[in-house]
C-alpha cells in the first residue's frame, strides 16, 4: 500500500487536489488531533502563526472559506468590509460538513464537493511555510502562501488588526 492509501478518504481527496494542481506537498498524518491552532503548532513545532486555520462563514447567507492565521481571531466586522457583505456569520458544524465535507478541525483549503468561495489571512505571508489541515483533523499539509494562493485561487484580506 502506497502512502497515499493509507490517509484517510477526505485527506486522500485532498491530496488528490495537490497533484492534480502541480503541486508537490504531501499530506501528513499526525498521532495527535490538530484540531485547534494550538494542537496544530504544537504537534508541528512551529509558531501558532503559521497555522492556516480554515474557518467557514457565511456571507450574506453565502459560504466563505476565511484562511487565516493561527495567532488571531477574525473581526467578523472587518472581514465583511474586506469581501463586500452586508453580513458575515459563523457557519454551523452542520453546515461545514455540508459546504465542505470536511469536518471542523479538519477543513482543508480544497477537496470539497464543490468549490467554495476562498479568502485568505495576509499575515499568513509572514511565514515560509504555513500549515492547513488536509480534510481530518489528525492531517496536514505545509505549502507556501503562494502555493496557498494559487491552490485556492482565493484573494488575500486582511481579517484582524491585532
Amino acid at each position: 500500500m502506497t502512502e497515499e492509501q493509507e490517509l484517510p478518504e477526505r485527506s486522500r481527496i485532498v491530496q488528490q487536489h495537490l497533484i492534480d494542481a502541480g503541486l508537490t506537498a504531501r499530506v501528513r498524518e499526525l498521532p495527535a488531533s490538530t484540531r485547534t491552532a494550538a494542537e496544530a503548532a504544537a504537534a508541528l513545532g512551529c509558531e501558532v502563526g503559521a497555522i492556516a486555520s480554515s474557518l467557514l462563514f457565511l456571507a450574506d447567507g453565502a459560504p466563505l472559506l476565511v484562511m487565516t492565521s493561527g495567532r488571531h481571531r477574525v473581526d467578523t466586522a472587518l472581514l465583511a468590509v474586506e469581501v463586500g457583505a452586508t453580513t458575515i456569520e459563523m457557519a454551523s458544524a452542520k453546515q461545514v460538513r455540508a459546504v465542505t465535507g470536511q469536518a471542523i478541525g479538519g477543513v482543508a483549503p480544497v477537496g470539497h464537493p464543490a468549490p467554495v468561495r476562498t479568502v485568505i489571512d495576509r499575515a499568513l505571508a509572514d511565514y515560509d511555510t504555513v500549515w492547513t489541515a488536509a480534510g481530518t483533523p489528525h492531517t496536514v499539509v505545509p505549502l507556501s502562501f503562494e502555493q496557498l494562493i494559487a491552490l485556492t485561487g482565493g484573494a488575500t484580506v486582511t481579517v484582524a488588526t491585532t
